[in-house]
């Protein structure tokens, strides 16, 4: 008889703490994503330890720039797909069309597959569920999750959105109705230096069993960062309202003051503050004791400079949950990294008087007038590229594998 199937382990003992975002190699951040050095960044990334990485076919080409970099010679010789976390999404396939359909969201995962040169996926997401009805999510968790127990195409089932109170009431609706609990929620734009809302729904995803919550957009998509959302791609498409944007400019001068940059500010604050505020759903870390938990952040990259700066500050951060040492070099790191934080803590205070009322505002998700512009007609039509016809061909050459097909001595 075969033997049973080893359990997955839970996933926060397998997610790395910090996740490279790639939502950057597309044209809503950069003019030319196919300019971007992404196999030097994705090299990079995996040599420095940066070993888990979210993309999703919203994100334009974004799967496409990332597999290629994922499958070229000088990442695959060094770094063998077991080694690295692969995350992406399903569900939203442009800005205001949405097919959650398990016939769509099963076509999303091959796709990808394709896509990202791996044979399964680590993590796979409902894409931002707030802009769809609860059933559909729930038949998409489900379409996810049989592709998970059926075919084996990935590991983990999420969801991810914008309004954290939607994302709290999905995960209870999901357990409610499944008695499984989600695996991990992504939530964005809800812990950070602007919006600190993520923390007062922690208790509600305890609650609904899931195992990791994410923290993303660390920087508002462009809000918290020197040029703005207004200079450059995201002005086309940010969702922020004019009078926030502003006052998110208004904290630029507050941290040249202090000798600071904006987007560096935002960045030690958040980080800082989901490692200890999201450490009972976080993940583990090889550095610290065994069982110790923290936050696990997605920090969009767009260059190897941001990445290195990225990847420095967050070891600071990991720092401080290190144990008590005798090692002299890492006192003195320890007590560089708190006296960082107090700096960043008080420069932080007087951003928020600045934002005023601003600070915690979130803004509509779904935004007034939204429809899905995906006829109903058209909801579960798959396009007619070779992916299905091409799987269909995979799947059948392994289930008959003539290595595992049994045979009778004569």
């Amino acid at each position: 008889m075969p033997s049973e199937p080893e359990p997955r382990p839970q996933l926060h003992k397998v997610m790395p703490p910090l996740i490279m975002g790639t939502a950057t190699f597309n044209t809503q951040y950069v003019p030319d994503p196919f300019a971007l050095p992404a196999p030097s960044i994705v090299s990079r990334a995996l040599d420095l330890g940066v070993t888990a990485f979210d993309t999703s076919p919203y994100y334009g080409p974004s799967e496409t720039i990332l597999g290629d970099a994922l499958a070229h010679p000088d990442v695959t010789s060094r770094h063998p797909r077991p080694s690295y976390f692969l995350v992406t999404k399903a569900g939203r396939v442009a800005g205001d069309e949405f097919d959650y359909t398990p016939a769509w969201i099963r076509y999303s995962v091959y796709r990808s597959l394709e896509r990202l040169h791996t044979p399964y996926l680590d993590l796979v997401y409902t894409h931002d569920v707030e802009f769809v009805s609860p059933p559909e999510v729930l038949a998409a968790v489900r379409e996810l999750r049989r592709l998970r127990d059926d075919e084996g195409l990935l590991r983990y089932v999420g969801i991810s959105g914008y309004p954290v109170s939607v994302l709290a009431d999905l995960a209870d609706m999901i357990l409610r109705e499944t008695g499984e609990p989600l695996d991990a929620v992504l939530s964005y734009g809800h812990l950070s230096i602007q919006n600190t809302t993520l923390n007062r729904f922690m208790d509600r995803f305890v609650a609904a069993g899931v195992d990791v919550v994410l923290n993303a957009s660390m920087l508002g998509m462009g809000l918290l960062t020197t040029r703005g959302a207004d200079a450059g791609p995201m002005a086309s498409w940010h969702p922020s309202p004019e009078g926030l944007r502003q006052a998110c400019q208004d904290l630029v001068p507050v941290a040249v003051s202090s000798d600071e940059k904006l987007e560096v500010v935002a960045i030690r604050w958040a980080l800082d503050h989901w490692a200890v505020a999201g450490a009972a759903r976080g993940s583990t870390y090889s550095s610290l004791p065994e069982g110790t938990r923290v936050g696990v952040s997605v920090m969009g990259i767009s260059n190897i400079a941001e990445l290195e700066e990225t990847w420095r500050v967050f070891n600071s951060v990991m720092e401080g949950f290190e144990p008590e040492s005798a090692d002299a070099d890492l006192t003195v790191r320890r007590q560089w990294s708190r006296e960082r934080r107090a700096k960043i803590e008080a420069v932080v205070e007087k951003m928020w008087a600045v934002l005023g009322t601003w600070k915690d505002y979130s803004w509509a998700s779904p935004g007034p007038g939204f429809f899905n512009t995906r006829a109903v007609e058209d909801r579960g039509v798959i396009p007619d590229d070779g992916i299905m016809m091409r799987h269909k061909l995979q799947k059948t050459e392994v289930d008959v594998n003539v290595e595992e097909v049994p045979f009778t001595v004569i």
